[in-house]
């Protein structure tokens, strides 16, 4: 299994970024997958998932309304749209695989997931 991220960078304020997750080694269309994040000096917070088909997302308060998750399941590949960013968004971001196939629960819990990529920086900054 290969989690591949990319697409973070430096931000101001109210800016916006694109996260991309390209994932291999695995029935990627049969898997949930979610994004994490680990801010300097803190522990791994889970910021959002996405059930295996795409059709239902869900979202850490910290960022609901601001953050889209997708799945495209040609492609192998999930995103992560971050509008409208603030300082406390800075973090190293990861794609995480969740352990089991056509299921999705406790998906807030980073325990649930076999697998991280090695994360994208994403600061926010002016």
């Amino acid at each position: 299994v290969q989690l591949v991220e990319s697409g973070g960078g430096l931000a101001p304020p109210g800016g916006s970024l694109t996260l991309s997750c390209a994932a291999s080694g695995f029935w990627f269309s049969q898997f949930a997958m979610s994004w994490a994040r680990r801010a300097p000096g803190k522990g791994a917070e889970w910021v959002a998932g996405i059930t295996h088909d795409g059709t239902n997302t869900y979202y850490s308060d910290a960022v609901k309304g601001r953050f889209t998750i997708s799945k495209n399941n040609a492609n192998n590949t999930i995103y992560l749209q971050m509008n409208n960013l603030k300082p406390e968004d800075t973090a190293q971001y990861f794609c995480l695989k969740y352990r089991l196939k056509r299921y999705f629960a406790d998906y807030d819990k980073v325990g649930e997931y076999d697998y991280w990529g090695k994360g994208s920086q994403v600061t926010v900054s002016s």
